[in-house]
C-alpha cells in the first residue's frame, strides 16, 4: 500500500479515507444532511461503504494522489466528518467537498478541514482551479463556499441528477 499525503491543521488531522473508515463512511453517509444535500449513496451496511471506498475513492487516489479525507480531531482521534478533492464525472477539473456528522458541525472543522486542502491543492497538487457544487437550498455549504474565496460561476445538471446545482470557483 503506498502512503498518501496526510494533512494537519491546529485541530485535525486528514487522512486518506480508506477501507478501514468503512463504518464512519457508512454512518455518515446516512446522515440525514448527507442524503438531503449529496444524495442517498444506497450504502445499507458497512461492508456497502467499504465497497464503496474500493470503487470510488481508491482509484482516484492511486490516480492522482488525492481524493477524500476522513477528518480526525486531534484531541481525542473521533472522526468527524471528510473532505475532499474530486474528479468528479461530468465536472471540469478538481471539486472540492465535505461532510461532518451532526454533532460536528459549527465547530470551524469544515472551514479548517477544506482550507488546508485548498491550500494544498493549489501548492502541492499542481491544481489552478478548484469547483464546488451544491443544491441551491444547501445555504451552508454555499457560505463556507465563499469564505474560501469560492466565487458563483453559474449552473449546471449532472448525469442521471435532476437537480439543477450551484458552481462555483476560485483560481489559484
Amino acid at each position: 500500500m503506498t502512503n498518501y499525503k496526510t494533512f494537519e491543521t491546529e485541530r485535525l488531522i486528514l487522512k486518506s479515507t480508506s477501507e478501514e473508515d468503512a463504518e464512519f463512511i457508512f454512518e455518515l453517509m446516512n446522515t440525514p444532511k448527507w442524503i438531503q444535500f449529496i444524495g442517498n449513496r444506497k450504502i445499507e451496511t458497512v461492508e456497502d461503504a467499504k465497497a464503496y471506498i474500493k470503487k470510488k475513492v481508491t482509484p482516484q487516489l492511486e490516480r492522482l494522489g488525492y481524493a477524500n479525507y476522513t477528518v480526525i480531531r486531534k484531541l481525542d482521534k473521533v472522526k468527524v466528518g471528510t473532505c475532499g478533492l474530486y474528479d468528479r464525472e461530468g465536472l471540469d477539473g478538481i471539486d472540492i467537498g465535505f461532510a461532518f456528522l451532526p454533532q460536528h458541525e459549527k465547530q470551524g472543522y469544515a472551514f479548517e478541514a477544506s482550507d488546508k486542502l485548498k491550500q494544498a491543492a493549489f501548492d502541492e497538487f499542481g491544481i489552478n482551479e478548484i469547483s464546488a457544487i451544491t443544491i441551491e437550498s444547501n445555504t451552508s455549504s454555499q457560505k463556507l463556499l465563499e469564505k474560501l474565496g469560492l466565487t458563483l460561476t453559474g449552473t449546471t445538471k449532472l448525469e442521471n441528477d435532476p437537480e439543477e446545482l450551484l458552481v462555483y470557483k476560485i483560481t489559484k
